[in-house]
């Protein structure tokens, strides 16, 4: 990784890898069930530090456990000691009616 954007993209793509039956990569639908945003926080070594929530969902609040659980099972994430401090990623979990997500990052 030689920036902050191919750590998001790495992160993310690292995400989906580890949970491959709470994921999905089609079309993201018009209507949501949840959008909680989770703030990571690396460690050099990749592995996290702490998991801050930024924005927990008005409905369907057990996503953000649900996110934070795949963030875990995703880490570590890659050694981040030559990048620029703070070793963070911000991701936006865009779920489902079935609660299945897609990090958004692999949406844009």
């Amino acid at each position: 990784m030689r920036n902050a954007t191919e750590l998001r993209l790495q992160a993310a793509k690292r995400i989906v890898a580890a949970n491959p039956g709470a994921t999905y990569l089609g079309k993201v639908p018009d209507i949501l069930l949840a959008i909680p945003v989770l703030e990571v926080e690396l460690n050099a070594d990749g592995s996290i530090k702490k998991i801050d929530v930024m924005r927990p969902p008005s409905q369907a609040p057990e996503t953000v456990q649900m996110a934070s659980d795949a963030i875990r099972r995703a880490a570590p994430f890659g050694d981040v000691s030559r990048l620029p401090k703070p070793w963070k990623f911000v991701e936006t979990f865009l779920y489902r009616d079935d609660k299945k997500f897609k990090p958004r990052t692999l949406d844009q």
